[in-house]
């Protein structure tokens, strides 16, 4: 087994260390089979909060990186296609088969069968907590000879294929189910880039895996750091020390060649969720007082200088039918409940507590713009500033009367639906907002039972004005993301869902 690659930040503290000695790994720079492919080298944003379980965030790691495949993925449109499934077939209206890639085997060298994948998918089923995914979700899974697995839904669901293009939901080999410890990615997946060492919250090695089921890598493998600190990303891209890096804050990019630079506009909304249970912001007047006192241009233009969008809702530019049915009103005719927010209250000293995260450089920048805002219209701010992994579990308890986030709206299958369930149902688990609203969840489950397509669409605008009425979540803007690649890479991917980063094509010429 490999040596996991040196962290990015202690290469950055070491100015005499060269391009080479980050990239770890048995083969060095030259490639692990000695034919001169060079390895790349990931400066990632993030580290591991649940050590890569696929059954976690961590999974759109495992994604990105190519060593984790789904049954089912999604083309540029985000309609469902083959993945480690072929095809499927819906046989009843709770009822989905899939047959399966036909001589695919895991890392490890077992073969991808039925019962392996429906393995899988049970150890999602079970687990708790459970996938995001497959919050609220019922799902009975069988086999169905040895290349193909029967799928039951406990309510009809005409999204199940997109669903189960959730990195959530990859497929491992049985190895990485066993024990009564987390799911182990290491060794177990089926992508052309083989996860073989993960140091914790330092770094990641991959190898090409020369028995992939589809086409080979170009590279020899793929280093990975991890590097929260956004001015140690943009040093990494501007001295040559990282290949390709992920979310260069707009503070950084005035030294940095813009031909490195390549903005992607997200579906991934800067939102101040407001504590519902408790203090000041159960008072739906106070939560309107806070929504007046808030100016999202001032910070598009003094934080972002002018790269990203004003919100006009939770959705962006990103989903390009979301503003015309918006302003176009076709979600009224579906809405039951209300849709007016309240009036806001005189607010005079009320003491609240601001939390958000160092992890993306322009939170910080964001919590004191919005203090000042706050105050001015009458609060006193106390800001509560961490990295992720040590607020998270806070914020998901309701620790904070006020929590800043940059959220992905559609991480999981391409739809929005299990975002809005998860962060604002009430048995969600993402629910930083503390919210239980019968208008909310009745909007969102209409959404969930809508059939794919423009009447579906038309619901989740009216789940989505239900949700802006209670002001449980004020969004500020959508954030369009610059990606940094260095000159010699080719074929990185740039992916408004996050899901993809590296795949086979990607390789780096130095």
């Amino acid at each position: 087994m490999k040596k996991p690659a040196l962290t990015l930040a202690a290469v950055l503290a070491l100015p005499a260390l060269t391009t080479g000695c980050f990239s770890g790994g048995a083969g060095g720079a030259d490639g692990a089979d000695g034919s001169g492919d060079q390895r790349l080298r990931l400066a990632m944003l993030q580290p591991p909060r649940s050590g890569l379980s696929p059954l976690s965030d961590d999974a759109f790691k495992l994604s990105r990186w190519s060593t984790a495949e789904t049954l089912v993925e999604l083309d540029d449109a985000g309609d469902p296609r083959p993945g480690l499934a072929t095809s499927w077939e819906q046989t009843a209206p709770r009822e989905w088969r899939l047959e399966l890639r036909e001589d695919v085997v895991f890392h490890d060298g077992t073969p991808m069968d039925a019962d392996a994948v429906a393995g899988a998918l049970q150890a999602a089923v079970d687990a708790s907590p459970v996938p995001r995914i497959l919050d609220g979700f019922s799902l009975d899974v069988a086999t169905d000879g040895d290349d193909a697995v029967v799928l039951t839904t406990g309510e009809v669901d005409p999204l199940l294929p997109a669903r189960l293009s959730s990195p959530q939901l990859a497929v491992l080999a049985p190895a990485a189910y066993d024990g009564d410890g987390p799911v182990d990615p290491v060794g177990t997946g089926t992508g052309p880039f083989e996860l073989v060492a993960s140091d914790g919250t330092a770094g990641a090695t991959l190898d090409r895996f020369d028995d992939y089921w589809g086409e080979p890598a170009a590279a020899a493998g793929i280093d990975v750091s991890y590097v929260p600190d956004g001015t140690a990303r943009g040093a990494a891209l501007r001295t040559g020390e990282a290949d390709v890096v992920e979310a260069v804050p707009v503070s950084q990019q005035a030294g940095i060649d813009p031909d490195l630079l390549h903005e992607v506009a997200m579906p991934r909304t800067n939102t101040l969720y407001l504590n519902t249970d408790r203090g000041p912001f159960a008072d739906p007047a106070v939560r309107a007082a806070a929504r007046e006192a808030l100016d999202p241009a001032r910070i598009v233009a003094d934080v972002y200088e002018g790269s990203a969008d004003e919100a006009t809702g939770l959705l962006g530019p990103a989903l390009p039918w979301a503003a015309p049915l918006r302003e176009g009103g076709s979600w009224a005719a579906t809405v039951g409940g209300r849709v007016e927010p309240a009036t806001p209250a005189e607010v005079d000293g009320a003491p609240i507590t601001l939390g958000t995260f160092t992890d993306r450089a322009e939170l910080p920048e964001v919590a004191v713009l919005l203090e000042q805002q706050l105050e001015d219209a009458g609060f006193e701010v106390t800001q509560d500033v961490r990295e992720y992994q040590f607020i998270e579990s806070d914020a998901i308890d309701g620790a904070f009367d006020a929590f800043l986030l940059s959220r992905a709206t559609v991480l999981d299958s391409g739809d929005p639906v299990a975002y809005l369930a998860s962060d604002f149902g009430c048995e969600g688990s993402f629910n930083l907002s503390q919210l239980c609203d019968p208008a909310v969840d009745a909007a969102v489950e209409e959404a969930a039972r809508t059939p794919a397509g423009d009447e579906r669409r038309a619901a989740i605008i009216a789940a989505e004005a239900e949700l802006l009425a209670t002001d449980a979540a004020i969004p500020l803007l959508h954030e369009r993301v610059s990606q940094g690649e260095a000159a010699g890479v080719r074929g990185a991917l740039r992916d408004p869902r996050e899901r993809e980063l590296v795949d086979s094509g990607t390789r780096v010429e130095r």
